[in-house]
């Protein structure tokens, strides 16, 4: 067996590993819009994004507190579970990223933790109400919001802006933009990192259970924590995930400035909401259909809905094959360790 020590080395390491391909794998998220209309450069949009996303990771802590608390029992999470859980939420990741579908990273990582634990020590560990309450309401219920939210938006701007010239409607909302990009990448910041840092937080809780023999239920998420997913997130980021933002950016529908303000307006104060609420909700599901929003609301065939159905199917799917992925990498784990 592995010194206890050099496991939670490894998990932290992985762990900010994941937070790094979180960051590239859902840049998207933030700066999809923005590059399609052109408001700004490729390397422009990643450099505002990177440096938003880890200022948004310093707001608050409640998301990592339902990672590490409401997902499944303490008595689930030895070292070799979260290690476990992120191995399988990474390679998830990696094969959504490498087909350019813009899944979700919250829910890979919420799906690996739970399908390791149970392969631990049995369905019985998970936290079911936590789980429907915290994940899998908001995961039907943002979605639809972000469509219906990001729907009225943009028909309100349509009412107020029906006589404006097209040319002082791009430059004005070239400006706007600027402001509800750099929101977007604040509101992913402050909901994403956060659960990688409740991941590790769960280790270190781990860690000191299996030095004293004592679980406490004192979750407390250390500053240096704090700081390193903010870190690794935003680095992440920076570099760029090209491909899942061409998807969102251009497949799914035609962007002008005016539907990129809508779009990333109406997904960042929903995905603030659910920070500040502990919900651990998936930012990419949110903003895409806030994107389809806008989109219907200039016309529904304006959606290429082909495109859409194939980024639904991947969100249907994203946490049971996590789940699956999580418990067999546990198992492969386990026998190694």
């Amino acid at each position: 067996m592995l010194d206890p020590l050099y496991l939670l080395i490894a998990v932290v390491v992985v762990a900010l590993i994941f937070d790094y391909i979180n960051g590239f794998h859902d840049t998207a998220n933030s700066i999809a819009t923005v590059v399609s209309t052109r408001v700004l450069k490729p390397t422009q949009a990643v450099s505002m994004a990177a440096g938003l996303n880890l200022v948004g990771a310093f707001l608050g802590v409640e998301v990592a507190k339902t990672i590490g608390k409401g997902m499944v029992d303490a008595s689930a999470v030895t070292q070799i579970t979260v290690l476990a859980a992120l191995l399988g939420a990474i390679v998830w990741n990696l094969l959504t990223w490498y087909y350019g579908i813009p899944s979700s990273s919250s829910h890979a990582l919420i799906g690996g933790l739970c399908g390791s634990a149970a392969a631990y020590s049995g369905f019985n560990t998970l936290h079911l109400d936590g789980l429907r309450d915290k994940v899998f309401i908001p995961m039907i219920v943002s979605p639809v919001l972000g469509l219906i939210i990001g729907f009225v938006v943009m028909s309100i701007l349509y009412h107020l802006l029906f006589k404006a010239k097209p040319g002082f409607v791009s430059r004005w909302f070239s400006k706007a933009q600027l402001a509800s990009a750099g929101f977007m990448a604040l509101s992913h910041g402050s909901n994403d990192a956060q659960k990688t840092m409740g991941i590790i937080t769960l280790a270190l809780i781990s860690y000191e259970a299996s030095k004293t023999g004592v679980t406490t239920n004192d979750f407390h998420v250390p500053l240096w924590v704090v700081i390193s997913c903010a870190v690794a997130m935003g680095a992440g980021t920076l570099a760029g995930g090209w491909k899942i933002i061409h998807t969102m950016g251009s497949k799914m529908i035609k962007l002008q400035p005016v539907h990129g303000f809508a779009a990333e307006t109406s997904a960042a104060l929903m995905i603030l909401g659910a920070s500040h609420m502990g919900m651990p909700v998936s930012t990419t599901h949110v903003i895409s259909t806030s994107i389809m929003g806008v989109g219907a609301a200039k016309r529904f065939s304006a959606v290429r809905w082909g495109v859409v159905g194939s980024i639904v199917w991947a969100w249907v799917l994203t946490f049971p094959l996590s789940f699956i992925l999580g418990a067999s990498a546990f198992y492969l784990l386990d026998i190694v360790f």
